[in-house]
């Protein structure tokens, strides 16, 4: 029997702005709002709608609906394995809600079809755990499990590793963690025997074990570059040759979920029409990755190319060196930014995690770092339940202000994980969104920790290290002064939109993660993660001097937000004398 397992990466790195916690737009993603809203689109909602026409189901002839053309929509996330990303999860949890039940829908089905779920875990952040602490590389893992298991409602399997970064200390973790499999290039395990794509068996050096299931790479390499997916039936038997030798095998493609209708337009109807082919064969069998492990448990030991990943020849150097992996081969490699990035952002870390140690020994009524692991039941969450976990975790006479300054303290640790997000180091220079985005949430992390001024310009002095390609050379440095930095007074602009709101008048409740009260002469703002308030009062001149046209994004997010708004606040710019 030939086994045929499709697994789809879903993953796009958090956007939210993180002191307003929504997606500002991007332009570059018209005619959508964003670049998660272009490729769910494109790509998310299609692999849970994919369109297979009669006729490729070998209906019989006979058939009017054949005759017809008639399509049926399939749910493809019923067919294959696939991890979603935890923080395109927190996106979709209010922008494509729908898309991610069927995600949901689509494991339970496979749960009652094979006896295993499709959907597999992933780290929360896409961050390359060879390179992170064991501290942080022990949080990830276990957030990545509690809002699987919070999702999905059952405990994960298997365990997706961002860009399949592994070495001996990660596998090992994931054992320990209760994972029974991940998923791997063929080039980072050596079995020293043909495997015929079945699981094979990792060993660490203190006895605990994990299953490896190798995808084919070629074949990744032709779906994802090649032409493969514009032909349904090469692509089937590309996935399920003929058997000859009468060896039971195993074919795994694994690729980035966005290949499949983002990368390659339709790419999940050749991908549906080539797995109902499969699943037609007498000699051919769909199944998913936790079920050929459970069927086929390995006993052939294999050793672990370590470190190694899915897209760095050269271990995981590609991010934090100038190894020669990079988009553009037609110029030279000068990245030899990523070191030092790397350097600030690690200096910035331990940093803020010498303040979560030395405050949080004092709130918390247990170890700071578990209680750190335990947030991740509740991070994907905002208000009441972050309230309630808080007061919960802290010592029993702690005040409110106590109460307040420990989800602080969580915040800070959730913003300095995403400053490790692995995209800031993939590309080729430093002037990119990528690296911009990581910024902020340094920004906020700082923000949160309240570090010295010492501490602060020796994370600069650090960015200055890492200088692009550009002529005249940008470093990271300029990128937080020029780019970053000044659009973060984000707490007066939020009070001035709510301000020229309140006067127009607009019903104006929240704006991103703000909750907006109004008294007699003051306007209040409070977080809706840290608890934090603010008040300014409606009098302010400076607020009242921000023109409108200062605060479009603001009140755009607001709408994109779900606030309840008039319909005339999408003509919020004919009411510019609201603002003086």
């Amino acid at each position: 029997m030939h086994h045929v397992v499709v697994h789809a990466h879903c993953y796009q790195p958090p956007r939210e702005d993180p002191w307003l916690e929504v997606v500002e737009s991007e332009p570059s993603a018209a005619p959508d709002h964003d670049w998660n809203a272009r490729i769910t689109r494109e790509c998310y909602a299609r692999l849970s709608a994919a369109e297979i026409r009669i006729r490729d189901l070998r209906a019989r002839r006979d058939d009017p609906d054949a005759r017809a053309g008639l399509a049926r929509l399939v749910n493809l996330y019923g067919w294959c394995t696939f991890d979603v990303g935890a923080t395109l999860c927190e996106w979709m949890d209010l922008h494509a809600p729908n898309v991610l039940k069927s995600m949901i829908d689509g494991d339970k089905a496979s749960v009652a079809r094979w006896g295993h779920g499709n959907a597999i875990a992933a780290p929360y952040h896409h961050v390359i755990l060879p390179l992170a602490s064991p501290r942080d590389r022990r949080t990830e893992v276990r957030w990545g499990i509690a809002d699987f298991q919070r999702r999905f409602g059952r405990s994960p399997e298997g365990m997706w590793l961002p860009e399949c970064a592994a070495d001996g200390d990660t596998l090992d973790l994931l054992a320990q963690e209760g994972i029974q499999f991940t998923i791997l290039a063929p080039y980072q395990v050596d079995a020293g025997a043909e495997t015929h794509g079945l699981p094979v068996r990792w060993r660490g050096a203190n006895g605990r074990t994990l299953s490896i299931l190798p995808y084919d790479g070629g074949l990744a390499g032709e779906v994802a570059f090649g032409g493969l997916l514009g032909d349904a039936q090469a692509l089937a038997r590309r996935l399920a040759p003929s058997i000859a030798d009468g060896q039971d095998r195993c074919t795994t493609l694994a690729t980035d979920g966005e290949t499949f209708g983002h990368h390659h337009r339709n790419g999940e109807r050749a991908l549906a029409r080539a797995m109902a082919m499969i699943n037609a064969r007498p000699d051919a069998t769909l199944t998913n990755a936790a079920a050929i492990v459970a069927m086929r448990p390995p006993t052939l030991d294999a050793r672990l190319v370590s470190p190694s990943s899915w897209s760095c020849a050269h271990g995981v150097e590609r991010w934090r060196s100038n190894c020669g992996c990079r988009i553009d081969m037609s110029k030279p490699p000068a990245q030899e930014w990523r070191g030092p990035l790397r350097v600030a952002m690690r200096g910035l870390a331990d940093a803020t995690d010498a303040v979560f140690e030395a405050e949080g020994r004092t709130l918390f009524a247990r170890d700071p770092w578990e209680v750190r692991d335990e947030y991740g039941a509740v991070v994907a969450l905002d208000g009441e339940p972050l309230e309630q976990f808080a007061r919960a975790a802290t010592r029993p006479d702690a005040s409110d202000a106590d109460v307040q300054r420990a989800r602080e303290l969580l915040e800070m640790q959730r913003a300095s994980l995403r400053t490790f997000t692995s995209c800031a180091w993939f590309f080729d220079d430093v002037d990119r969104i990528e690296i911009r985005q990581v910024l902020r949430y340094a920004l906020r992390a700082m923000a949160l920790a309240r570090l010295p001024l010492l501490t602060r310009t020796q994370f600069e002095a650090s960015l200055a290290q890492a200088r692009g390609r550009a002529k005249p050379a940008v470093s990271a440095r300029d990128v937080l002064n020029d780019d970053v930095r000044p659009t973060y007074d984000i707490e007066l602009k939020v009070a001035a939109a709510a301000i020229a709101m309140h006067d127009a008048p607009l019903p104006c409740e929240r704006i991103g993660t703000f909750d907006i009260t109004f008294g007699d002469d003051r306007v209040e703002l409070r977080h809706r993660r840290t608890g934090g308030a603010t008040r300014y009062p409606t009098s302010d001149g400076a607020l009242r001097a921000l023109h409108i046209d200062e605060l479009p994004e603001i009140v755009a997010m607001t709408i994109l937000a779900r606030q309840t708004l008039s319909p005339n606040a999408l003509l919020f710019d004919d009411v510019d004398a609201t603002a003086s």
